[in-house]
């Protein structure tokens, strides 16, 4: 059963909190991928990923051929993952069969209407098929709290 995680972001934008989640699903050796909505914010991420931290740097990209197992791959496709462990659903992405990820995570802007009845369908769907996902939410401080 794939462990599914909903991220409920109201004070932090999608860009603030992704690289450190990324960052520690690359020091756990996980393969990850991130699918975002669009190609044009697929490239955004890109870009972003790239100047996030003076003081960190974040193995990513776009095109699976030239990443290493460590890297993480930035897609706007439903497309197969190359044996992804992890695969994170951004800006309303649409995800594909979830049970061949160990994690899933879909990451969704509190302040956006649509974006919380997706996630609130995706939650559904997500246990109608059998899998037991988690709620999360951020604090004042910026660390993510398990809501029952």
């Amino acid at each position: 059963m794939t462990e599914v995680l909903f991220y409920h972001l109201q004070t932090r934008t999608l860009e603030q909190v992704l690289p450190a989640l990324l960052e520690k699903c690359v020091e756990r050796g996980w393969k990850t991928v991130v699918q975002t909505g669009s190609i044009e914010r697929r490239d955004a991420l890109d870009a972003h990923l790239w100047t996030f931290s003076d003081a960190s740097f974040l193995p990513h990209g776009i095109h699976a051929d030239e990443l290493d197992d460590r890297a993480v791959r930035l897609t706007a496709e439903a497309d197969d993952a190359k044996d992804a462990t992890v695969r994170f659903l951004v800006d309303r992405a649409v995800p594909p069969d979830l049970a061949p990820y160990t994690r899933a995570v879909f990451l969704f802007d509190g302040n956006d209407p649509d974006a919380v009845l997706d996630a609130r369908a995706h939650w559904k769907t997500v246990k109608t098929a059998g899998h037991d996902p988690t709620y999360w939410i951020q604090d004042d401080r910026g660390r993510w709290t398990k809501k029952a």
